[in-house]
């Protein structure tokens, strides 16, 4: 079962190949795998994904200056729109399921301003939720 932060709830449904190297692209594909039609677990801090990121450090975000901090208020916001807390479990299809109805405020607050947003573009869902925006 996937171990999930709140803003890899949202963010893998919009996955498209890309991310920091190889063996994080491919530990990204195989949490999907895993994922689908299956129960993930949220959690708080570092998880299945960050695993393989190059900016994991003693389970906090090196990426920049204020990295953790930010990454973990987004972390808050996605368990808040979603309906979720830390320790859930629950079916990776019902979080899909989820996604419409928060994408609105969720794109507002944090991919309008999201370095990976380029990424996300190219999803067809995530093309379609931002038609609706």
């Amino acid at each position: 079962m996937p171990r999930l932060r709140g803003h890899h709830l949202i963010c893998l449904h919009f996955f498209g190949g890309e991310g920091y190297s190889a063996p994080f692209v491919e530990n990204l594909k195989e949490i999907l795998v895993r994922a689908e039609g299956s129960i993930v677990e949220t959690c708080e801090g570092g998880d299945d994904v960050c695993l393989e990121c190059p900016h994991l450090n003693r389970n906090r975000c090196i990426y920049s200056d204020g990295a953790d901090g930010n990454i973990r208020k987004m972390d808050r916001r996605a368990l808040k729109l979603l309906n979720l807390s830390p320790g859930t479990k629950i079916g990776w299809q019902e979080i899909r399921e989820r996604i419409p109805g928060i994408f609105h405020e969720w794109y507002k607050a944090e991919c309008i301003r999201c370095s990976w947003r380029w990424a996300c573009e190219k999803n067809k869902l995530y093309q379609e939720l931002r038609q609706k925006v």
